[in-house]
């Protein structure tokens, strides 16, 4: 009788913890997405979204590519699942990826012009003793949530809190590995430079208390001066949203234009004849920052494919090619190694001036380093 109780009470224990372990976990989950809804963003209201209706670029209540695209082009018989399960591609680096960490305050001449990447997108511009940010993620992951959506392949080479003092940040659209929400506080209490963002994505940044005096939302070309620097917003080839809600703001590329140097950075893009335009209105460029992986044929008018990411840089007039959007998120089905592998053979097809810096690698415009294929003993 003792035995049949004592079992009793184990059983009841038993049931108790593991309710007590269960709303444990449950608490946890609940910490973990605090954070969910406001990182999903902010709507287009009142005199944003009035502007945002003006705009050419917007119709139907939505934001619009100069021609038709679409996102997804079906393949039949293509599975993009279980390619993705499945599929044999090495999307990930086998030994880790070498890191550099560039001096904060290298002294800088009146005229030079230097490109940190730091990985992914997220690259600095020192332009004429001027600093430019762009697109600057952080996190460990690029989503709304901690515990899921693409985890870094190597560590930010620096500290969000060891970047130097910054002139101004720039988004190129609302896509969770280009516009952070934990990065862009951080940059709120550390730096006082301004955002300069497409239409509308204005919206994020005031939900997450960035003041709006700190905030400049600019359409295809327009126009910002901020520390002697001429930023233009341009066109580009994409689309945007952090929900289910898709282009309720806009895309862009921008150019980055001082007295005497200029840089072009691609944002994410397609392909398109726009390239050709914005050379011949804002070219030639110093240097181009060009998106070149995260493609695939499902989704060709979205993302360059290398090669067209050096077409690109010939319509822009550019100068160096500098590859971005590659390396640190695992974003796509091709190999890990991919788009930097083909962007090599092209560039050296077509004779067009490349550097591939490792991340935290500062670039002199002026006096690059040569190509050494670096990744390959990484891949």
């Amino acid at each position: 009788m003792a035995r049949a109780q004592s079992t009793d009470v184990e059983r009841s224990l038993g049931r108790r913890m593991r309710g007590v372990a269960g709303l444990a976990a449950l608490a946890g989950l609940a910490w973990v997405a605090r954070d969910v809804p406001a990182a999903l963003g902010g709507r287009l209201s009142g005199a944003r979204a009035e502007r945002a209706a003006r705009s050419p670029q917007f119709r139907d209540g939505t934001f619009h590519n100069q021609a038709g695209t679409r996102t997804m082009v079906a393949e039949p018989g293509r599975n993009l699942v279980r390619e993705l399960i499945f599929g044999k591609q090495k999307r990930r680096p086998t030994t880790p990826v070498p890191l550099l960490r560039p001096s904060a305050d290298a002294p800088q001449a009146a005229d030079e012009l230097n490109i940190v990447w730091y990985g992914h997108a997220s690259t600095l511009i020192e332009i004429e003793g001027r600093r430019v940010l762009l697109d600057p993620v952080w996190s460990e992951r690029c989503s709304p949530s901690g515990l899921v959506g693409p985890r870094r392949l190597h560590e930010p080479p620096v500290g969000i809190d060891e970047l130097p003092q910054l002139d101004a940040i720039l988004i190129s659209h609302d896509h969770y590995d280009h516009l952070d929400m934990p990065t862009v506080r951080a940059l709120l209490a550390g730096q006082s430079a301004p955002f300069l963002v497409p239409l509308g994505v204005g919206a994020h940044l005031d939900r997450w208390g960035v003041p709006a005096e700190r905030i400049i939302e600019l359409d295809w070309s327009e126009s910002h001066r901020v520390a002697g620097l001429e930023i233009t917003a341009t066109a580009a080839q994409h689309f945007s949203g952090r929900g289910l809600r898709r282009d309720g703001t806009l895309w862009s590329s921008w150019v980055v234009a001082g007295a005497r140097r200029k840089v072009f950075y691609t944002g994410d893009s397609g392909y398109f004849d726009g390239y050709a335009a914005i050379g011949a209105e804002h070219g030639p460029f110093d240097v181009t920052l060009m998106q070149i992986g995260a493609y695939d044929r499902a989704w060709p008018t979205i993302h360059m494919f290398p090669e067209e990411a050096v077409d690109a840089h010939v319509d822009l007039r550019g100068g160096l090619f500098v590859p971005v959007h590659w390396a640190t998120f695992n974003l796509a089905l091709h190999d890990w190694s991919e788009p930097v592998d083909r962007l090599w053979a092209e560039a050296k097809a077509r004779d067009v001036r490349l550097a591939v810096p490792r991340p935290g690698e500062r670039v002199v415009v002026d006096e690059p380093p040569a190509v050494d294929g670096w990744w390959q003993a990484v891949a």
